[in-house]
């Protein structure tokens, strides 16, 4: 079995400026659920790893984030996929602690509780602090075009880990990690 780190918003799902703040405004994109059943058939065990300050800032709660979560599970379900496991900050920008990326302890509590080493694991983001959390543990960076990943590739390329490849989207991932996948052909 492999390991694959994926973001949350703007990867798995829609992002917004404004935080996505509950169960209505977690919409999967586009082709991310089948993305991730790929991964899987491929080998992947998928984690993902995200910054939630909306709990710390008191837009919504532990209860709502498990609610998305929930949800997020549930359309993975249904697309014949599985999501091994979330690891979240919930802190706010201020707070000090060593889990909100780009800090490292998101990557270091999933090498804890799965028992992999990180060093090639695929992480995936739309930004360049997912991606620095995960280059800092050894992680094979990859960046989506998807959520914030244009103004990303804009702004931060020459800032971007070295290597980092450079995607349209989860699903184009996806296909370039698992390329022989029968399933897929057959859809």
């Amino acid at each position: 079995m492999k390991l694959i780190v994926l973001d949350r918003d703007g990867v798995i799902n829609e992002d917004s400026d404004e935080y996505i703040k509950s169960v209505d405004e977690w919409i999967p994109i586009a082709g991310s659920m089948d993305a991730i059943a790929r991964l899987n058939r491929g080998g992947y065990r998928v984690v993902v790893a995200t910054n939630q300050s909306g709990v710390s800032r008191g837009m919504f709660d532990l209860e709502t984030l498990s609610a998305m979560h929930k949800k997020m599970h549930e359309l993975a379900n249904e697309a014949g996929a599985h999501i091994e496991g979330i690891f979240f900050c919930p802190h706010g920008p201020d707070d000090k602690c060593n889990c909100r990326k780009p800090k490292p302890g998101l990557f270091q509590e999933i090498q804890a509780r799965t028992g992999f080493k990180l060093e090639g694991v695929p992480c995936v983001g739309d930004s360049l602090r997912d991606l620095q959390a995960g280059a800092s543990q050894g992680c094979a960076t990859f960046l989506v075009k998807t959520g914030k990943g244009k103004k990303t590739l804009e702004t931060k390329k020459e800032e971007l880990p070295k290597g980092t490849l450079v995607f349209d989207n989860l699903a184009a991932i996806a296909e370039h990690l698992v390329p022989d996948d029968p399933f897929a052909n057959n859809r």
